[in-house]
């Protein structure tokens, strides 16, 4: 009788000690690579692969990467994309946070030895580029800013609010169930289009926390409108005579006036006009890691600070280092994108049109993230079959993932938010997509415009 073939399938422990897996087993964990083996064992036993080919197998199926996120190139034009992460981080702020994967000072005062303020460098840096305020407090989103200041100046009191601020973030997320979930209770004042002065001062009362004053940043509101401005609210007292402190939630996070946005409100600005305190997200106008900012009155950002709330809402080292870098750093790559001209961007296109002989065309790029919705970013783009965008997301083998847009029943790839650098990654990734006719067919001439 001849031997059955699968008792020359290989051992798990005796794979598990081969370099090749042990090399996949300090980069993917033990577990993972165990799990592989076994799989490709099983396919052995069942006859799908004969016994000689489970080692291959198993290290065939190992993921490439340790973790399942898998990146991407932004050719959608649209800067702050939040389905792909919204910022991406800046060299340096990359750097920052290789050197904060291992033991760092975050908490500590290598001087003495003692404990310190917790992540003092980034607030240190966030204080110099904003000097109108006298406090810094990083937590872990913009909605968390909104909260904890709510929380800590408004639970079981009144937050005043105009109707026409009441708006609705990303994923069905509301403003009022926002604060609902905080305790306190919120008094809408004056109509969808026009709040008046007169409106918060009949609000104010002994139970009122805070004014909020909230920056519609993802839709705008024309026509018969009346706001009223931090210059006003600012002035508004309690009937014992004590100031109501004004909450204002920027949004998209600028620090200082940008020329490029100017209806894009900053940190600096909104603060000068009167604000208490300001909130805002690191993540996307700032060009940084995910955060929430809270910028103002030393007094109140050290009472937020200290509310138990700020503890569960902290940020991590890794976001403090980013935090850090981007503030202090060069250009972050969401700035460079939004400035890039389409006299800039035009050469880079039409080298791709060029090599693949397609068409080039007029197109506007976006904010995005909620920031300056009405503001368009001229550029151009090339045109290939709305087919092949899906070919794009789903590459084959180790070809770059791209995501390009759909717009007016045409595929548009977009270089505004791609690095020049990888421009020949957009090229292999579009070959595969396109294939060699679709590539080389007559409908693209080159770089004409539109």
């Amino acid at each position: 009788m001849s031997e059955d073939p699968r008792r020359s399938i290989p051992r798990t422990d005796t794979l598990l000690a081969d370099p090749p897996f042990v090399a996949a087993a300090e980069r993917l964990g033990r577990p993972v690579v165990r799990a592989a083996i076994v799989a490709a064992q099983q396919r052995a036993r069942a006859g799908e692969i004969p016994p000689e080919d489970v080692a291959g197998a198993a290290l065939a199926s190992l993921p490439a990467r340790a973790s399942s996120l898998r990146p991407v190139l932004n050719a959608t034009g649209v800067v702050v994309h939040t389905n792909v992460g919204r910022a991406p981080l800046s060299p340096s702020a990359i750097e920052a946070v290789v050197d904060a994967a291992g033991y760092v000072d975050v908490e500590m005062d290598l001087t003495t030895g003692a404990r310190s303020r917790r992540g003092a460098g980034a607030l240190a840096a966030l204080l110099e580029a904003v000097p109108d305020a006298a406090g810094a407090l990083a937590v872990n989103n913009g909605a968390a800013a909104l909260v904890l200041a709510t929380t800590a100046l408004a639970a079981g009191r009144e937050v005043v609010v105009s109707r026409g601020e009441m708006v609705e973030i990303g994923d069905g997320f509301r403003l009022p169930d926002l604060i609902a979930s905080t305790g306190a209770r919120l008094r809408e004042v004056g109509t969808t289009n026009r709040t008046h002065l007169r409106d918060y001062a009949d609000a104010i009362g002994p139970e009122t926390g805070c004014v909020l004053k909230v920056h519609p940043s993802n839709f705008r509101v024309d026509g018969f409108t009346t706001s009223v401005g931090l210059e006003e609210l600012r002035g508004l007292t309690r009937p014992d005579g004590s100031p109501v402190p004004v909450v204002a939630d920027i949004g998209s996070g600028l620090l200082t006036p940008d020329p490029l946005l100017p209806d894009e409100p900053d940190a600096t600005t909104w603060l000068r006009a009167g604000a208490t305190i300001v909130t805002a997200s690191g993540d996307k106008l700032l060009g940084g890691p995910q955060a929430g900012l809270v910028l103002g009155d030393a007094e109140v950002v050290e009472r937020l600070r200290r509310h138990p709330l700020a503890r569960a809402l902290r940020v991590d080292k890794l976001t403090l280092a980013a935090l850090e870098a981007t503030v202090r750093g060069p250009v972050p790559p969401v700035t460079a994108a939004l400035r890039a001209t389409a006299d800039e961007l035009r050469p880079r296109v039409d080298a791709l049109a060029a090599a693949l002989h397609r068409d080039v065309v007029g197109v506007d790029g976006r904010v995005g993230g909620g920031g300056a919705p009405g503001v368009p970013l001229p550029g151009w783009a090339l045109e290939v079959p709305v087919e092949a965008v899906e070919r794009l997301r789903r590459p084959p083998g180790d070809v770059p993932v791209v995501l390009a847009r759909v717009e007016g029943g045409r595929g548009l790839v977009d270089l505004r938010c791609v690095p020049p650098e990888r421009d020949t990654d957009i090229e292999r990734a579009l070959r595969a997509a396109l294939g060699d006719s679709a590539a080389h067919d007559a409908t693209g001439a080159g770089p004409p415009s539109s």
